[in-house]
C-alpha cells in the first residue's frame, strides 16, 4: 500500500502583528489530548502560541472508560505555562482564560481538594446495570422533559447509584462531585464552581431555568451541596494568588462542555445553522433560543446561557469507529477511501450499525454493540470502510429527522471535526443520507476557537470576528437518494432484531 498523503489544514491562525487585543488563553481537553493557545479578539489563535499534549483514554472489557485527573491538570498547568510565557516575550496582557473539555465527566473530590477516582468519562458504562433501576425510580419521560437528558451512563444520575453501590467508601469520604474542568480549575488557580452548560451536560440542570434539578438528586441520595455552585458564562471568577501573576485577576471562566464551542466555532450559532461534528465521538446540533416545548425522545437538550440552549443528538463512535477499522480491519490510502465514498453505491458493502461502545442518540440503548450485515466473499476492504460510513451517516441522519421534528429548520449544514478533514469524501455520504447539502469547514481546532469566542462574547461584546474559513458544499447525488432511504429501512429493521 502506498503511504498516504498528508494534507496541510488550515487553523485560521494570525501572526502576531496582524492581531489585535483583547487575547484570550483557551485550553481544549479532549479524547486525544490536551490543547491551548492564545486568540485575538477576532478569535483567530496568534502564530506561535498554540500547545499540545497527547493522552488517551484507559480502557477495559468491563466498560471503564478514565483518564487521571491530576494528569490532566498537571498537562493543564504546562500548557498554561507555555502560553503564559509566550504572551510575557511578546508583551501581550491576557484578559481572560477559557476552558472545554470532553463531556460529561465524572470524578469525587475530597475535602482538600484531592481526588479519590480516576475521571469516568462519557464512554465508561461501568454503570450501565443501574440504569433500570434508575428507570424504576423517576419518571424517565418526565425526567426528560426537565432536564432535556435520558436516563444513561454517559449521565451522573446513573454514576451517582454505581459510585455509591461500588466506591462505597470513596463516596463517603467525598465532599464534591466534579467534573475535569472544575477540577483542573481548583489545581490550577483554587476555583470552584461548575458552568451551568456542564452541569446540563451531567443531566443535573434544569434545561428551562439553568437551575440544580433537586429531583434528580434526591431520587439518586445526593445532597446537592456535594454539586459546586452553578455559573453562567457571564458569571467568571476572578482568581488571586495563581501561580501566574498576569492571570490574577483576570477573569476565569467555568470551563464548559466541548459540544457548544463545537457549534460556536464553525459559526453554526443560532436557529438557521446545524453543525455536524465528526471526532473521537460525533454529534448533530442546533443552537435556540428557547427550550423546545417538547424535546424529541431521542434527542437531548442542555442550557447553556441564559437565553439558548442547544438541541441535538451524540453519537458514541465515529472518530472510534474509523480507528477500530484502521486497527482491526485494514487500513486504507486516504485518496482511494475517498474516491469509494464519493462514486457510487456497492452492492457489496454491509449494513453497519455502527455502536463500538454502546449507543446515545436516538435509541438510548448503552449495551449496544457494532454489527456488520450481509458481507459476501465479494465484499472487499473497501466495501467494508463503504459500509460503516454509510452506517455512521445513517445515525446521523436519524438524529436529523427529529431534529425537524422539533421545528429545526436549518438553511444550512456545516460539518467539522477530525473525521471531515481527514476524509471530506464522507460527507458525499453524508450528503446522500441527508438529502441535503453539507458545507465542510476548512479549519482545524474549531472547538478551541469556540471556547475562546464565547469568553470574548463576555468581555469584548460586540466585537467583530473573523469568519471560518468552508470549502465547497457537497451537494446529494439524485441517483444514490433511493439506495439511502432502503438503507434506512435496513438499518431500522436490524436494530430493532439486534439491539
Amino acid at each position: 500500500m502506498k503511504a498516504p498523503k498528508t494534507r496541510k489544514i488550515p487553523t485560521m491562525s494570525v501572526p502576531l502583528d496582524e492581531s489585535r487585543g483583547p487575547y484570550v488563553l483557551a485550553m481544549d481537553v479532549g479524547s486525544t489530548a490536551s490543547r491551548g493557545g492564545l486568540y485575538d479578539a477576532s478569535g483567530r489563535p496568534v502564530k506561535g502560541s498554540k500547545e499540545r499534549i497527547s493522552h488517551e483514554f484507559e480502557s477495559g472489557n468491563d466498560g471503564n472508560s478514565t483518564i487521571d485527573g491530576d494528569q490532566i491538570a498537571a498537562e493543564c498547568r504546562e500548557i498554561v505555562d507555555g502560553i503564559v510565557a509566550f504572551a510575557r516575550d511578546k508583551g501581550l496582557q491576557i484578559k481572560g482564560v477559557a476552558f472545554d473539555s470532553f463531556a460529561s465527566s465524572f470524578m469525587l473530590v475530597d475535602e482538600d481538594g484531592n481526588a479519590l477516582t480516576q475521571c469516568a468519562t462519557y464512554a465508561d458504562s461501568r454503570c450501565a446495570k443501574y440504569v433500570p433501576h434508575l428507570r424504576s425510580l423517576v419518571d424517565e419521560d418526565a425526567y426528560h422533559q426537565r432536564t432535556g437528558v435520558r436516563i444513561h451512563t454517559s449521565y451522573h444520575p446513573a454514576k451517582f447509584l454505581w459510585a455509591q453501590e461500588e466506591w462505597t467508601d470513596r463516596w463517603e469520604a467525598a465532599r464534591w462531585v466534579m467534573t475535569i474542568g472544575e477540577y483542573v480549575y481548583l489545581k490550577l488557580a483554587d476555583v470552584m464552581g461548575l458552568a451551568v452548560s456542564t452541569g446540563a451536560w451531567c443531566g443535573i440542570v434544569d434545561a428551562r431555568t439553568g437551575e440544580l434539578d433537586t429531583e434528580i438528586l434526591e431520587a439518586c441520595n445526593v445532597d446537592p451541596k456535594m454539586i459546586a455552585p452553578l455559573h453562567f458564562p457571564d458569571e467568571p471568577d476572578y482568581p488571586t494568588g495563581t501561580d501566574w501573576p498576569e492571570l490574577d485577576g483576570v477573569p476565569w471562566f467555568h470551563g464548559i462542555p466541548d459540544g457548544w464551542p463545537s457549534n460556536v466555532g464553525p459559526g453554526a450559532v443560532d436557529e438557521a445553522t446545524i453543525a455536524v461534528a465528526a471526532a473521537t465521538s460525533g454529534a448533530m446540533r442546533v443552537l435556540l433560543p428557547e427550550v423546545p416545548e417538547e424535546i424529541p425522545s431521542g434527542l437531548w437538550c442542555y442550557r447553556v446561557t441564559r437565553d439558548q440552549a442547544i438541541l441535538g443528538g451524540a453519537l458514541n463512535d465515529v472518530g472510534r469507529a474509523v480507528s477500530w477499522m484502521e486497527r482491526v480491519i485494514t487500513p486504507v490510502d486516504p485518496e482511494d477511501l475517498d474516491a469509494v465514498l464519493r462514486g457510487d453505491t456497492s452492492e457489496y458493502a454491509p449494513a453497519v450499525l455502527p455502536f463500538f461502545s454502546g449507543e446515545r442518540a436516538t435509541g438510548w440503548a448503552a449495551d449496544a454493540s457494532a454489527s456488520f450485515v450481509g458481507m459476501s466473499d465479494d465484499t472487499s476492504p473497501l466495501d467494508l470502510w463503504r459500509g460503516l460510513i454509510e452506517g455512521l451517516a445513517i445515525s446521523y441522519e436519524r438524529v436529523y429527522e427529529q431534529l425537524d421534528i422539533a421545528g429545526a429548520s436549518p438553511e444550512r449544514i456545516i460539518a467539522s471535526g477530525r473525521v471531515t478533514t481527514e476524509h471530506e469524501g464522507w460527507l458525499a455520504v453524508l450528503a446522500d443520507a441527508l438529502e441535503c447539502d453539507v458545507i465542510p469547514l476548512a479549519m482545524k481546532r474549531a472547538t478551541l476557537r469556540g471556547t475562546a469566542i464565547i469568553a470574548l462574547d463576555v468581555i469584548n461584546p460586540g466585537g467583530e470576528r473573523a469568519v471560518p474559513p468552508f470549502g465547497e458544499p457537497i451537494k446529494p447525488v439524485e441517483e444514490h437518494l433511493e439506495y439511502f432511504r432502503a438503507l434506512r429501512k435496513r438499518f431500522d429493521e436490524l436494530y430493532g432484531s439486534l439491539i
